[in-house]
This record gives structure tokens, sequence and C-alpha cells, in this order.
């Protein structure tokens, strides 16, 4: 596979995860109006449904449905940010783009993670983390294609970028030596005998004409 290749199908692959995580957001986002449930694959708190914590105080459902659009806000942002990156800076080689586009979903996905499996309530692991673990296994497969590809062209970009900084040196400097020959040229010219020869002006005559 060729270093264009490696980059193209990496990046198309990262973009397909983002896309993943971006529709998952927007499920996320709707869920959280919904009359039933309190996001995907978590129907009740433990056998306490929305509707109760309703009844107790209205002002916790509120709280939790701020927290779940707000949550989506940032699944769909990362999720762009992250598409946005691997199509138009990995696709292009561009090793800045590759970094920043793999550490911002690992970092999202190191901090909301773990909390998932300390028990502190019961979910649908299938449809609460099965989108998101599809999308991290494409999205990484995505990334470590287009690494291949970014890793072949190194050493090219490289010597590309040789050549380009010897052709502007050979432009502004010539080629090698003449610049030293210029000035080897300069210091040997007879200028103390030009000195002798050029006659000394009077101020007084420069005044008078």
């Amino acid at each position: 596979m060729s270093r264009e290749q490696s980059l193209r199908n990496g990046a198309g692959l990262m973009v397909l995860g983002a896309l993943i995580f971006l529709v998952y957001a927007v499920v996320f986002f709707l869920r959280a109006f919904a009359s039933s449930g309190f996001e995907i694959g978590v129907e009740t708190l433990n056998g306490v449904t929305p509707q109760q914590l309703d009844g107790l105080n209205p002002a916790i459902m509120g709280y939790i449905t701020h927290l779940h659009v707000a949550i989506a806000g940032f699944i769909a942002a990362t999720a762009i940010a992250a598409g946005g990156l691997a199509w138009y800076g990995v696709r292009d080689g561009l090793w800045w783009a590759w970094i920043i586009a793999v550490v911002v979903p690992v970092v999202g996905l190191a901090v909301a993670l773990p909390m998932h499996y300390m028990g502190h309530f019961n979910y649908d692991w299938v449809s609460h983390l099965g989108p998101i673990y599809l999308g991290t296994i494409i999205y990484v497969v995505g990334a470590v294609v287009a690494l291949v590809g970014l890793t072949q062209g190194a050493p090219a970009a490289a010597q590309a970028r040789r050549k380009v900084q010897q052709r502007v040196a050979a432009r502004q400097f010539g080629p090698p030596g003449m610049h030293r020959a210029r000035i080897d040229g300069f210091m040997a010219f007879p200028w103390k005998s030009v000195r002798r020869r050029i006659a000394p002006v009077d101020a007084a005559d420069v005044l008078k004409s």
C-alpha cells in the first residue's frame, strides 16, 4: 500500500469512527428529552424511574437533563473536530493533525469510561457502550493505517525539504564557493592606488562653486 493510499484509507476510517460518535451524540441528545429512561441503555437507576425522581423533586430531572444535553454537545463537538482533523489534516500527511486527532478522543474516553465499571448503576452494555467501542475500534484502526503512511512519507518529505532549501540557497548566494570568491576579489582590489589617484578636494573650493 502506497503512502497516499495509507493516508486516504486511514483518514477515511477515522472519519467513519467519528461519524459513529456523532450519531451517538445526536441520539443521546434526543434521548435526554424522552419521557422514559435516562439515557441510551439506562432505563432506571437501580429501579428508580425518571417519573419517580420528578415526583420527588422536579429539579433533579431538570439537572440530569441539562447534564445529558451538555455531554451530547461535547461528544458531537469532539466527533466533528476529530473527523475534520482526519480528513483535512491526516489525509494530507500532517503529523500535527494526526497527533491532535488521536489525543483528543483518548482524553475523552480515558475520563468517561472508567466510571462505567464501578457498579454505581445498572445499564445495558450493548446499547450504552457498544456504539462507543465500535467507533473507537474503527477509529484506532484508521489511525494506525494513517500512521503507516506518515512513517513511510517521513524520509521522502525530509529529502524534499532539503532539496528545496538547497535550491533557495543556490539562488540567493550562487553555487558553493562563489560567495567566497567574490569576497576574495573585493579584498584583493588595489584600493590604495585608487585613493592615491583621487585628488584631495578643498572644502573652500566646493563652497565657492
